[in-house]
């Protein structure tokens, strides 16, 4: 699966639009909150802007998984999923600066409720893979993330907001197919035989007269029939 980015921004959206502002007539954006959008913006407005897109380095998984099929036996393997950190600068927008408290109160109370993002929530390839979205809000953000460096790009002015980390893991499209199971015994098959083969096997085996392994040749005189020569000087 490859990310989802579109689908994390589905789900955050329903999950504010069924509890924070349930019944309500406030609109839930993804625009980036510049000066000429804030001219232009008519109605009470969310906006759920993407500003930061990493991996967690230290989430990384080393190794491998197996896939068994539906008997359990090992098919392949794939690597471990990668995941990452999307953060969202989540603000307010209406008439009257206590109208935008009271909305970013609804907010957080609707993202402290929730370590993840209810799995009903969750659409399409995200739902599929199984995992958790995890959620953060209100955290400090790494010291080269400061919110106020976001502002001065977008040419707006400083508001505030709320810090919202969506964490998503992503399947890779790798697998490595394992070998193939060893069902049958080892068998080995000689290609030939030793070149000075033992007399005693190849008369067992055939390959050879028993005699000629076991009897003297008859016109060769025994050790013990012949005088030695000490005696024949005498």
């Amino acid at each position: 699966m490859h990310p989802v980015i579109n689908e994390v921004d589905e789900a955050l959206s329903s999950l504010l639009r069924q509890e924070a502002l349930l019944n309500s007539d406030v609109e839930v954006v993804l625009d980036a909150p510049t000066r000429d959008w804030a001219s232009r913006r008519t109605a009470p407005t969310v906006n759920m802007y993407l500003y930061d897109l990493r991996e967690d380095s230290s989430r990384r998984m080393n190794g491998r998984i197996r896939i068994p099929d539906a008997d359990g036996k090992v098919t392949g393997y794939r690597k471990p999923p990668r995941t990452f950190r999307l953060a969202y600068l989540v603000t307010a927008w209406t008439q009257r600066p206590e109208d935008e408290h009271r909305l970013l109160t609804a907010l957080l109370g609707c993202f402290i409720r929730h370590e993840v993002i209810p799995p009903e929530m969750l659409p399409g390839a995200l739902r599929r893979q199984g995992y958790p979205i995890g959620l953060q809000v209100a955290q400090p953000p790494p010291d080269n993330r400061k919110v106020p460096d976001v502002w001065s790009s977008l040419g707006g002015d400083l508001k505030p907001s709320l810090d919202v980390v969506a964490t998503m893991p992503v399947d890779l499209d790798l697998m490595i197919e394992a070998a193939r199971a060893v069902d049958r015994p080892l068998r080995i098959r000689p290609t030939g035989y030793n070149t000075m083969p033992d007399l005693d096997e190849a008369a067992r085996d055939g390959r050879m007269p028993v005699a000629a392994a076991t009897e003297p040749d008859p016109g060769e005189a025994s050790e013990g029939s012949r005088p030695r020569e000490e005696e024949v000087a005498l």
